[in-house]
């Protein structure tokens, strides 16, 4: 993964590294869980999407959908969003990998934790989903 950074030398002899894409706000817009029937042996099948939308403020919207299936057991669906802002001038190419890979994999971790709570009821095996590779999600 890459990741883009601007440095500011302050007088105390430290640099001060900020990141030139900035995660302004993170909501979960939909959490659901729906039992279907007891615990099982049956594996967790899940789908996940990410939308990514601009509005006139120049603020990007990152969505992550999952929705996962326990075969007679349970459905869940997670809606994640997280609004960016780049801090200065980015170039189209750059601007597009940052929001397309780096946002995601920025979301994932919230994503992640929030399915292992999800699924940490009672008569169920709690879910800790591996981690992704991004690059290759997105193709490189």
């Amino acid at each position: 993964m890459i990741i883009f950074l601007q440095m500011q030398h302050e007088g105390d002899g430290m640099g001060n590294y900020n990141s030139i894409l900035n995660l302004q706000r993170l909501v979960f817009e939909r959490i659901e869980f729906d039992r279907k029937g007891f615990k099982n042996t049956q594996e967790l099948k899940f789908e996940l999407q990410a939308q990514i939308g601009l509005d006139e403020n120049g603020i990007y919207k990152v969505t992550l959908v999952l929705n996962g299936t326990k075969q007679d057991e349970y459905d869940i669906v997670i809606s994640l969003s997280g609004f960016f802002k780049f801090e200065g001038q980015v170039e189209d190419k750059m601007g597009q990998d940052l929001i397309s890979k780096n946002a995601v994999a920025i979301l994932m971790p919230y994503l992640r934790s929030e399915v292992t709570l999800l699924t940490a009821q009672p008569d169920t095996d709690s879910v800790v989903l591996p981690p992704f590779n991004i690059n290759k999600m997105f193709g490189n």
